[in-house]
Order: structure tokens, then sequence, then C-alpha cells
């Protein structure tokens, strides 16, 4: 079983060879998780050397329990069994050069910045600290995207139609009487259509006009 509250992580297992390289990589991934990737190589090796000695030592059963929590600016990492003896430190010089496991509390004192044990109920506790970076301790924050502004449009309305917000255009009438022109919209600014008079159109006769002289009376005065 696994847990994973906020900053506290615990998985139950028995301490097989097999099972020892599953908990190093879950330990790994959970302290990149929490961006704590300075302490990763030596709490690994740290829980290797525990779960070795529970595998090794411990009595009546191999079943374990391992917690990793992080507190401000400290890791702690801790591994739980059912034999209440208490370890003792070797110096490891039994143990072979190129071992990567064996050498027990004392490369555990090696990697950490301090540890020890302590009873718990019907076993006991034995753990080590390492100093966490102060950046981990604040979670990151999200980051904030800004919406683009959106474009304006600018639509040139028709006569007598609504503007709908958009700026005001300038209705030009042309001639007395006249319908109403196209409403003009030009970045934002009126643009009035050229107005005058209607041009005058001649009238088309058959003949041009003649002047015609006044009449004279038949009668003589």
């Amino acid at each position: 079983m696994i847990e994973h509250p906020s900053r506290h992580c615990s998985v139950e297992l028995q301490a097989l060879p097999s099972r020892i390289g599953q908990v190093r990589r879950i330990v790994s991934a959970q302290l990149r998780y929490w961006r704590l990737d300075p302490l990763i190589d030596r709490a690994a090796l740290g829980v290797t050397e525990l779960l070795t000695n529970v595998h090794r030592h411990a009595q009546p059963d191999k079943n374990c329990t391992v917690e990793i929590e992080l507190q401000l600016d400290r890791l702690t990492v801790s591994v739980r069994d059912h034999d209440p003896r208490l370890p003792v430190a070797e110096d490891g010089t039994d143990v072979a050069p190129m071992a990567t496991c064996g050498r027990g509390l004392a490369m555990v004192a090696a990697v950490s910045e301090s540890w020890g044990v302590r009873p718990h109920d019907d076993g006991k506790v034995v753990w080590f600290t390492l100093p966490a970076p102060a950046a981990a301790a604040q979670p990151a924050r999200p980051h904030r995207l800004t919406p683009e502004p959106t474009p304006q449009r600018v639509v040139a309305a028709g006569a007598g139609a609504p503007t709908g917000g958009h700026p005001a255009a300038a209705t030009a009438q042309v001639g007395a009487g006249a319908p109403a022109a196209a409403q003009l919209a030009t970045g934002g600014a009126a643009v009035p259509a050229t107005a005058g008079p209607p041009a005058a159109v001649p009238a088309t006769s058959g003949a041009p006009d003649t002047a015609h002289a006044p009449a004279r009376s038949a009668v003589p005065s």
C-alpha cells in the first residue's frame, strides 16, 4: 500500500532483494516530484542499507514500512520492522569493496545529517535525516496566462441601420429632400460624403427657343 498525502509517503513491503530495488525507485520518484533531486542519491542509498538490514537480521518476519517525510528544511527517511532488537553499527570491513549494499548503519551515518533508532510497539524504527533545499518547502505556483486583447472590428453601417456600439458614422445628405447617404466609418473618424445641390438637367426640345417680338396692332393709331 502506498500513501501520498501532501509531503508524506509510506510504502509497506517485505524486505526481499527484488522489492528493495522497487522501493528505491519509488523513493527516487517521490523526491523528484518534491523537487529534491540533490537528495535522491543519498536517500536511495540510505533506504537500501536499512532494508538490507531488515532482510538480513529482522525476526520473526521481513515485513516493514518505509516512510519519507518532508518538514520545512529537513527530509526524514525511516524503516519500521517487527524486530524489537536494536541494531548495532558495524564498520563494514567484511563487505566487498565494490558491493552496492551491506555496509549498514556505517553507510547511513556517512551519507546523512543525523540518524537514530527508537522502539515502536512490538518492533523498532531506524531513521536518518537529510537537509532539504529551501526552494522545496514552497510549492510551485501555477503560471497565469494573460489573455490577448480581442481586436475591434470597424463595420460600415447602412443608412438607418443601428451602429451596435461601433464608432458613430456621419450621415451626409445629398440635395434637399434626397435620401440619406451611406454612413461611413474610417479608422474611428467620421468622413462625410461630398454634398451639394443636384446638377441641373437641361430639358430636351425638338427646336431651340425663339424670342418673339411684341405683336403690332393692325389698326393704325
